[in-house]
């Protein structure tokens, strides 16, 4: 056969033992998985153990999830064990609510309520403080006693349509300026939790406050129908507003503002640079990309002089 080959081929020796070798390898990478099962046996993986540690974990995280109200909104140090008690929501002092086992902040969106002249009229009004869970709810509602005789439930001989009537209209008066309310403030409007009081929050330091209570519209999450649940619980104090010197301000000093693009707070300093200052908003319509809606809406937020030079 090597001679065969040589001959055939014209290979000379150095190359026929090169091919040898290399036969010799291709058989061994060949034979080399059946050699490995031969003396390696696979091991089984048992998915018993895991899969119950799963199912504990799921089990656990939708327990603690149906309490992440209560826990979320009590500091580490504030930890203790509620003792449960008759009592009367209206008018019950701070120590009594810690005593239930509310936190400070759901305390102080309950004193708010109240300050504004919100009143419990039934158990289930204080269901409806969107600072206390369903789950905490439940707990004290079989405590829960709602004094007949104080002034404030005269309506309480009216039929119980007309009653709840009554009690809505109270619950309705409470009026919140949204240029001075804080976090815990704005959580007494009804259709407000935690969630849409800081996007509130955050989109009023951007803008330098509301000129008007339908400015709501732009925060992000409230649209028409959400709106329309709010406004009669609302106010906007147009004084309030912080305004931006045009012919003074910085880039940095504008880019926060949310009704204004890059390319437009650019071309606001870029022409101040080339023309000088603004004497008023028609000077801005020179601006090519600043059109009447913008301008519009921008306006209260600007001047053109400092309050002392005018």
């Amino acid at each position: 056969m090597k001679r065969f080959l040589q001959s055939y081929f014209g290979f000379t020796k150095k190359e026929l033992n090169g091919i040898l070798v290399l036969c010799i390898l291709l058989i061994l990478i060949t034979l080399s998985p059946y050699v490995h099962d031969l003396f390696f046996k696979p091991e089984v993986q048992e998915y018993a153990d895991f899969n119950r540690e799963v199912q504990q974990f799921l089990a656990s995280a939708r327990q603690q999830d149906s309490t992440s109200d209560d826990r979320n909104s009590r500091p580490s140090g504030e930890r203790f064990k509620a003792v449960l008690f008759t009592f009367d929501p209206n008018g019950l002092d701070d120590n009594s609510w810690k005593k239930l086992g509310l936190s400070s902040r759901q305390i102080r969106v309950i004193k708010n309520y109240e300050a504004k002249g919100g009143r419990f009229y039934n158990k289930t009004d204080l269901k409806k403080m969107y600072s206390i869970s369903e789950q905490k709810y439940r707990e004290l509602e079989p405590y829960i006693v709602i004094a007949t005789d104080q002034p404030w439930r005269e309506e309480s001989r009216l039929p119980e349509a007309r009653r709840y009537e009554a009690g809505k209209k109270e619950r309705v008066a409470v009026m919140v300026e949204l240029n001075a309310a804080d976090s815990a403030e704005l959580e007494t409007i009804r259709g407000i939790g935690p969630a849409f009081a800081s996007r509130i929050i955050r989109y009023r330091d951007r803008l330098g406050g509301f000129y008007r209570k339908e400015q709501l519209r732009d925060v992000y999450g409230i649209d028409s129908l959400k709106y329309e649940e709010l406004k009669d619980q609302v106010e906007a104090n147009p004084s309030a507003i912080r305004k931006i010197n045009v012919n003074r301000a910085s880039f940095e000093e504008i880019k926060k503002h949310p009704y204004l693009s890059f390319k437009q707070m650019n071309a606001i300093i870029q022409y101040r640079k080339q023309h000088g200052e603004y004497r008023s908003i028609a000077d801005l319509k020179k601006i090519a990309i600043m059109n009447d809606e913008i301008l519009r809406k921008i306006e209260p937020y600007i001047i053109f002089n400092d309050p002392d030079q005018t």
